[in-house]
This record gives structure tokens, sequence and C-alpha cells, in this order.
């Protein structure tokens, strides 16, 4: 993607250009959105504003880390499985998946299409907001794409949640999660009853297959989207002896290590053998969480969650460790499994000064409800980073 120039804008920036918005620059992010650190990035790994030696989450570091820089107001994310969220909670800024189909993916390069989804990060609700109503909207051109009102969300925005249930799903209490998130928590909890929210707790059983049932269903889709990249329409294209040495050698050397693993997992359990032992379990197990969602929230209004299982880790702590960074994700891929909105606000800090979010799940096309109650966090959080301002 070095120097490369589209040919055609994509419809959510379509939306931001119509209504005023301009563009500052494009940003790093890891390769193909595959990374949940942003170390896999061809131009190199992002670092945090909260210390030059920390990851700022991925695959949107790029956005998180601009937004906690002071370098602009708002940026723009694409969320699988976590992808704007965990990232907002590494930098202790806003992020928002909004509801599979709120906005197009036409013109976002796919990684997961039954996942993507593109969403907006600022470093306060409000711009949040304000930001999700200009990106959203129906696109023709984009086949998942849904023909659903989008609200004003930043003019009816309010703190005012009194009479909301909140549901506390007991399976996000994960073995070994550190005191300091579970006390977190607590707190998202005692704001949201100060505001007058009504706290019920829940049961999301699947929970525990979440996260193998992402690693087997985005892979699969990874490995037919990223198949397009052989060398011969555009892109990059290594010399062979043959067709078949120039593919092999194009897509050997054009991906980097994760993209590749992924590549092979997708390819493996979509293969003769293994399509009904793998990826045709993962979509059973995935409608089952799903299942799980819907029926809690025919009780409730929103899920309130931890954003992340710690605060942000050192560069080249996990790279090596492909298991342990994917558990990175673990309470943000069900929301894109069962195709929900969600957003993650900052909350608060861990004993070294790092921030970390609480995560608001809602229903479908009910972005506004989370936003709602995410007011309600932020006022009473009174959350302000704290960079140390090192780059300068």
């Amino acid at each position: 993607m070095h120097n490369f120039v589209p040919t055609y804008e994509s419809t959510v920036t379509k939306n931001l250009w119509s209504e005023g918005a301009f563009l500052l620059g494009k940003l790093n992010c890891d390769e193909f959105a595959m990374g949940s650190s942003n170390e896999t990035s061809f131009f190199g790994n992002v670092i945090n504003p909260f210390g030059d030696k920390l990851v700022p989450g991925g695959s949107s570091g790029g956005s998180a880390s601009a937004l906690a820089a002071d370098l602009t107001p708002v940026t723009i994310g694409t969320d699988t499985g976590g992808s704007i969220r965990q990232p907002a909670s590494f930098t202790g800024t806003v992020g928002q998946k909004p509801t599979y189909g709120r906005c197009s993916r036409w013109g976002i390069v796919a990684f997961a299409s039954s996942l993507d989804q593109a969403g907006p990060m600022a470093k306060n609700v409000e711009d949040t907001a304000l930001l999700l109503q200009a990106m959203s909207g129906y696109d023709p051109k984009d086949s998942t794409s849904v023909d659903v009102k989008v609200e004003n969300y930043s003019s009816i925005l309010t703190d005012k949640v009194k009479g909301l249930k909140i549901g506390i799903p007991k399976e996000y209490r994960v073995n070994n999660m550190p005191s300091e998130i579970d006390e977190l928590w607590k707190k998202g909890v005692d704001y949201l009853k100060d505001a007058g929210a009504i706290i019920k707790n829940i049961s999301l059983p699947h929970t525990m297959y979440a996260l193998p049932t992402y690693y087997i269903v985005a892979p699969a889709e990874a490995s037919s989207n990223l198949a397009r990249y052989d060398g011969v329409k555009y892109g990059h294209r290594s010399k062979g002896n043959n067709l078949f040495e120039m593919y092999e050698k194009t897509r050997s050397d054009g991906f980097g290590d994760e993209v590749k693993r992924r590549i092979l997992i997708g390819t493996y359990v979509l293969s003769s053998g293994y399509y009904d032992a793998y990826y045709l379990k993962a979509q059973k197990v995935r409608q089952l969480i799903k299942n799980d969602f819907d029926k809690a929230f025919n009780n409730i209004d929103a899920i309130l969650t931890p954003s992340t299982p710690t605060a942000a880790f050192k560069i080249g702590d996990k790279k090596d460790d492909p298991v342990s960074m994917y558990l990175n994700d673990i309470f943000t891929v069900p929301v894109n499994l069962a195709g929900l909105p969600a957003i993650s606000v900052p909350a608060g800090y861990d004993k070294n000064n790092l921030p970390l979010g609480l995560q608001l799940v809602g229903k479908p096309f009910d972005e506004q409800t989370i936003l709602n109650l995410s007011l309600a966090i932020e006022k009473r959080a009174n959350f302000k980073r704290k960079t140390n301002v090192w780059w300068n």
C-alpha cells in the first residue's frame, strides 16, 4: 500500500467530507487490521503516548495514539474483533464500534467481511456521537448496509439514564484478571447506579467459546479475502520461474508473519476434512453467542464490562506468543460475532498510571443508549489524560 492512491472514495470518508470534515493525514495500523498491538505494520510499530515502550493497542493503534497525543480531535478506525475499543482503552480515548451494517464498508479493505465495521474515535463521548452521526447511513454499494434511520446522536445526547437496566455478565470475570480491572468494573457499576440505572446480574453462557470461535471465523474469511492479492492485478509482485512460483513468492514475500499465520489458519479450517469439524461448528457457536445476547436484551437495555483484561503492555512482550496476544480480545470479540454496537470509555488508571476503559454493549442499532450511558460514566469518572508529552 506504500504510495498507493485510491481510485475512488470510501463511503464513510465521503460522508465525512460532505459534512465539512477534512483530512489531516492517514494513520498507521496493523497489517490488514490483523493485530492487537499495532506491531505488525509494514511501517513499524506505533507508540503509545503514555510511554515510548508501550503499545497503543490494535489494530487501529495509530488512530488512538494520534488522539491521545492531541494531534487531532477525532479519527476513524475499523473494528473486526475489538480494533477500535482496545486501543481506545489503552490510550484513554473513546472508541465506538457501531452495529454491523450501520456504517458502509464500501472502500474499506476487507479483513473478515461478516465482522468488519468502521467506527468513530475521539477524546470524549460528545465528539464520538457527532462523528458517528456524520459517518453513518445506508449505502446501496454495500450489500450488508442496513437502511435504518440515523439519529441525531449529538443533539439528543444526555447523561440522564435513570431507570435503564444494565446487565453485568458473570462470565466476564475471567481467571487471573487483575484486581484493578475488577475494581474499575465495580466503580463503573457505582457510577451508573448514581445516575439512576438499575443493575442486573446476567449470564452469557457461551462467552467462553467466543475467542476460539472468532479465531476460526475471522481467519477463514481473511483467507478468502486476501486471495485477491496475488501480484497479478496490482500491488507487490515477486519474480518466479513460472506462474505458480510467482504466486507463491509474491504472497510469501508480500505478507507479514501475522497475516500469513491467519491465512494459514483460515485455509486449514476451510479445507476438505476440516470444514465440518472447525468452520461449521464455529458458525453454530457464533449463533449461540448471538442467542445469548438476544435473550439477555429481553430484560435489559445495555451491558457493562471491562474493555480489556489488562492495561497497555510493552512493545515486543507478546509478539512471539500469539495466544497471549489473542487473549487481549477476550472482552471485545463476542460483540463482533453478534453484530452489536459497543463503546469503550476511559474510566480510570492502573497502579502504573496507565489508562483503563469500560465497555458498554447495546441492542442492535441502539447506539444512542450506550452513548448516553458512556456520558454518564464520563462525567462521574472525571477521567483526565496524563500523558508526559515525551515526544517533544
